[in-house]
């Protein structure tokens, strides 16, 4: 129905702005990182719409970027997730961290969000693993590596490395992307004592 209302911000709420539209004000519900990327009360400015319709209800919401938009649509795909826990995602992650944490299988960021435990976390990885590169525009090898150690599939040393990675403090992502350009330099059978040491090297640089 609504793709984008450009007007201005009327009025601000936790969770919603009014947007001015030649007189007419719209409540538009947004994630949290939206609302505090929106121009000042008074100010004019765009927000990309996503518009969900009821039997007793029409709801707008509210998104920064075409992007942050397009992962609201593939985030209220999964079951058990709707548009408030959608816009809490999307409060806790931006689109480019939120792809790389579902592509590399890293539960524990997207579990940060309100509404979102370990089994709902680990259902978007599994369901989201496979369209989240694309977006992201992510190394393919850094993908491959986070979904196999996720899901216990990796090489025992590259999911060792990964795993010593983590335990210095790194993220999960941060952790993948250091062991693929490890193994990029040290091969395939390099074993876990020297991917930890030019993962180390990689994240160094």
């Amino acid at each position: 129905m609504f793709a984008k209302l450009k007007g201005i911000m009327d009025e601000y709420g936790d969770d919603h702005v009014i947007v001015d539209v030649a007189g007419v004000g719209y409540e538009v519900f947004c994630s949290s990182r939206t609302l505090t990327r929106l121009p000042p009360r008074g100010e004019a400015g765009v927000v990309f719409i996503e518009t969900h319709v009821r039997e007793d209800a029409i709801k707008l919401y509210g998104f920064h970027s075409a992007a942050e938009r397009e992962w609201f649509r593939l985030l209220t795909t999964v079951q058990g997730v709707g548009a408030r826990v959608g816009l809490g995602i999307l409060s806790a992650l931006d689109p480019s961290d939120l792809a790389t944490a579902i592509a590399t299988g890293d539960k524990a960021s997207i579990s940060r969000a309100n509404g979102v435990g370990p089994k709902l976390a680990a259902r978007l990885c599994q369901e989201l693993k496979d369209k989240a590169p694309g977006l992201a525009g992510l190394d393919p090898l850094v993908a491959k590596i986070g979904g196999a150690v996720a899901d216990k599939t990796a090489p025992r040393p590259v999911a060792e490395a990964v795993s010593a990675l983590i335990n210095l403090g790194y993220a999960q992502a941060q952790a993948s992307a250091a062991i693929a350009s490890a193994l990029r330099v040290m091969g395939d059978d390099a074993p876990t004592e020297k991917l930890i040491r030019q993962g180390l090297k990689e994240l160094a640089k």
